[in-house]
C-alpha cells in the first residue's frame, strides 16, 4: 500500500495515496476502507459525498462509487470539527488543549497528559493527540515512546528524535520501567479488605471484532491469555470508594483496570470492568442512560498515571505527576479526606515503592 505524503496538524488531517496496480478498477470507498480500517463504511461515504476527497487531475466532487486507475493519486482531508468531543450527561467536556510540561531537554518532553488525549494519531483520533501538539507547537516531529489509554491520564514521555524515542522504548518493551497509578475504585464485595495485595491473572482478549476493546481473565496457571503482574496497595478507605496505588510489572492491555475488578475494587468511572461491554458501546454512541450515568459517576476511568522510575542519560531518573484537576472536585464530593492529605498519602507509596526497588 502506498501513502505518499501525510500531515497533522491540530486543525487538519491530510494523506495522498498512490493507487496501486492492484487496485486497479476498486471502488473509492473501498480504496479508502483499506487505510482508513477503523472507520465505518458510512463515515467514508459522508467524507467523499462532502468534497473531502479528491482525485488528482480529475475535476468535480467524487462518488463513493467512482472507479478508481493504476497511477492515480487521490487526497483527503480531514478538518478538525466535533469528531472528537466528548460528553458526559449531555454535556460537552473541556479538553485541557494545552498539557503540562513536567521535564524537557534537547532529546525528551515528559508531559502530564490530560484525559482524551491520544498518545499519537490512530483511527479516528488525528487532532486531540501529544504528538500532533507538540510537533506542531516545536515545527519537528515529535515521537511517542510509550501510550496510555487514551482516558488514562499522567505522565507521558515524547521523543524529539528517534534515537531517543527508540532507546526509552525499548526500556517500556522489556518492562524494565517502574511505573505507580493512582486510582479511584468502587469497593464489591470480593475486596477482601487488604491494604496491600498482588494479582497475576493471565489477561487477554476472548473475542474478536468490537468485542476485542474487552480484555478478559484467566487463572495464572492457565494456558490461555498472557503473563501479567500488579503490585497493589490501597491508602484510603471511605464509604464504599477506596484510593490506591497500582504498579504494574508487566505492560498488558487494561492490565490495572482487569486485575482491581479481579479484587473487588473496579475503577470509578470504568464503562469495561465497572460496566459491560454494551455500556460502553453505549457511551461510546452517545446512547447512555441515566442509569449509566449513575453507576459510573465519574465522566472516565480513575486512572492516572502518577509517577514512573526510568533509564536515562546513565542514571535513574523519575518523573511525577499531581492530582488531576478533574479528580478533585468528585474527591471532594465523595470523601471527608483532604486533598493535601491524598496527595501526601500518594506520595509516601510512590517513595516507599520506587525505594524497595
Amino acid at each position: 500500500m502506498a501513502i505518499l505524503r501525510k500531515s497533522f496538524t491540530t486543525e487538519k488531517y491530510q494523506a495522498t495515496y498512490y493507487v496501486e496496480e492492484s487496485h486497479e478498477g476498486m471502488r473509492l470507498d473501498q480504496f479508502l476502507q483499506i487505510y482508513l480500517e477503523t472507520w465505518s463504511r458510512q463515515e467514508i461515504k459522508k467524507r467523499i459525498k462532502a468534497g473531502d476527497v479528491v482525485i488528482h487531475n480529475r475535476e468535480g466532487k467524487h462518488r463513493p462509487s467512482t472507479i478508481l486507475h493504476y497511477q492515480e493519486e487521490l487526497t483527503f482531508t480531514v478538518p478538525n470539527t466535533t469528531q472528537e468531543d466528548e460528553y458526559w450527561n449531555g454535556e460537552l467536556l473541556e479538553k485541557d488543549e494545552h498539557p503540562e510540561v513536567l521535564y524537557e531537554d534537547k532529546n525528551l518532553i515528559v508531559i502530564a497528559k490530560p484525559a482524551y488525549m491520544a498518545a499519537h494519531p490512530t483511527g479516528s483520533h488525528l487532532f486531540y493527540c501529544a504528538t500532533v501538539y507538540f510537533g506542531e507547537k516545536y515545527n519537528q516531529t515529535i515521537h511517542s515512546i510509550h501510550r496510555l489509554d487514551r482516558e488514562t491520564s499522567g505522565v507521558m514521555l515524547l521523543g524529539k528524535n528517534p534515537e531517543t524515542s527508540n532507546t526509552l522504548g525499548e526500556e517500556f518493551f522489556h518492562d524494565k520501567v517502574k511505573k505507580c497509578y493512582f486510582f479511584i475504585s468502587k469497593e464489591n464485595e470480593t475486596y477482601d479488605g487488604r491494604e496491600y495485595f498482588e494479582s497475576k491473572e493471565r489477561l487477554g482478549a476472548g473475542d474478536t471484532g468490537l468485542k476485542r476493546v474487552y480484555i478478559d481473565h484467566y487463572p495464572e496457571d492457565s494456558h490461555e491469555g498472557k503473563q501479567a503482574h500488579t503490585k497493589f496497595k490501597v491508602i484510603y478507605r471511605e464509604n464504599g470508594y477506596a484510593l490506591g496505588l497500582a504498579f504494574p510489572q508487566s505492560g498488558r492491555q487494561h492490565q490495572i483496570r482487569v486485575h482491581a475488578m479481579v479484587r473487588g475494587l473496579p475503577l470509578v468511572g470504568d464503562k469495561l470492568y465497572l460496566g459491560s461491554f454494551k455500556m460502553f458501546q453505549r457511551f461510546k454512541d452517545n446512547y447512555a442512560t441515566p442509569e449509566d450515568h449513575e453507576l459510573m459517576e465519574f465522566h472516565r476511568h480513575a486512572l492516572h498515571a502518577v509517577a514512573l522510575k526510568i533509564n536515562y542519560q546513565g542514571g535513574q531518573s523519575i518523573f511525577r505527576s499531581g492530582l488531576p484537576r478533574d479528580f478533585i472536585p468528585f474527591l471532594k464530593e465523595k470523601l471527608s479526606i483532604s486533598i493535601s492529605e491524598i496527595e501526601e498519602k500518594m506520595q509516601a507509596g510512590i517513595l516507599e515503592y520506587f525505594n524497595s526497588i
